[in-house]
């Protein structure tokens, strides 16, 4: 998978910018093992080659048979290589302990990883946007800079692994499990977000942005977060899922079942209720349903967890625009349990 990194870099032309308080400590550790990579290597393969040729075989030439030994010299390249892998070992420990370790106060976000998509929700029950990035319209993850994130992942599917470059900061999302991660960020800016785990044919396409902004900039993502849009049936498209009716009543998939009854192609017809009757699909059925879901249970659904009734959680224009929404499944054809 190829990695396209933020505008900005650090100084090494491989590293995308350190934008969040990880960045310096992987930064730095990393450079440090490096370094102390090519100062061990470098001179190593020199006398490598150099006593290759001032020991090699040779008429004449009789090695002595004997072992040698120098004590000064194999205490010291055992001493000082242990005394740094040791620190290296230190260094990384405190890092991870660090990334592992999530502080209180934390502006917390809910991650969903799907193929082949993220998909965000804040606190507030708002969810993520989308932004056109070159050709591409991408979900945005937006965050307040300087404070500390905390971001609750899961999987709808398989493995996937949720990274920023530019945070020093990754994650695997699994599948039947909640799994942690925090950061804070330190910089203004649009950063890349991949999945790093390959989970499919388009997991190279799994990509997003997280957008750092002001914390006045933040307050106002939220609120846009959690706007209904003006026409009724986006609005009610974008409640459908909100409030959780996509779970259980699932639409406009041919073929799809749920724990609830779908509602494609019923508007306007007479449904059978578990107790034998049979009511008319209308605005009225709807309204009750939302409001009361045991007064009358479809049939075949008796038996099913009981819904939770959404009595003072929605107001009547939200209930409209559910309803609009039903009203255009009606060309859709019906599904049986």
């Amino acid at each position: 998978m190829n990695f396209v990194l933020a505008d900005k870099v650090a100084p090494y032309a491989w590293f995308p910018e350190g934008a969040s308080s990880f960045a310096p400590q992987v930064d730095n550790l990393f450079t440090a093992i490096l370094w102390i990579c090519i100062l061990f290597f470098v001179p190593i393969v020199i006398l490598m080659g150099y006593f290759m040729w001032a020991f090699r075989e040779r008429p004449g030439y009789r090695g002595s048979p004997e072992a040698l030994h120098n004590t000064p010299l194999e205490i010291t390249w055992t001493v000082i290589p242990t005394a740094i892998a040791v620190w290296v070992f230190w260094e990384g420990a405190m890092g991870y302990l660090d990334m592992a370790r999530i502080p209180k106060g934390t502006v917390d976000v809910n991650v969903t990883a799907m193929k082949w998509k993220w998909a965000f929700k804040y606190e507030n029950g708002g969810e993520n946007g989308f932004e056109k990035i070159g050709k591409t319209e991408l979900p945005v993850l937006v965050l307040p800079v300087d404070r500390d994130v905390k971001l609750i992942m899961r999987s709808d599917d398989v493995l996937h692994s949720f990274y920023v470059p530019a945070f020093r900061a990754k994650r695997d999302v699994v599948p039947g499990r909640y799994n942690y991660m925090w950061f804070r960020p330190t910089k203004l800016g649009t950063f890349d977000i991949f999945c790093t785990e390959y989970c499919g044919d388009n997991h190279s396409q799994m990509i997003a942005k997280v957008k750092v902004v002001t914390e006045a900039e933040y307050q106002q993502a939220l609120a846009k977060a959690i706007e209904e849009p003006e026409d009724p049936l986006e609005r009610g498209k974008l409640l459908y899922k909100r409030l959780g009716c996509s779970t259980c009543h699932y639409a406009g998939e041919d073929g799809a079942n749920g724990p609830g009854p779908s509602y494609n192609g019923s508007w306007g017809k007479q449904v059978s209720l578990e107790n034998g009757q049979e009511v008319a699909f209308d605005e009225n059925y709807v309204r009750e349903s939302i409001l009361n879901p045991a007064a009358k249970a479809r049939k075949g659904y008796g038996s099913a967890s009981p819904m939770n009734s959404y009595a003072g959680r929605v107001k009547d224009e939200q209930i409209d625009a559910l309803i609009t929404f039903i009203k255009s499944l009606e060309s859709a054809p019906p599904k049986a349990k």
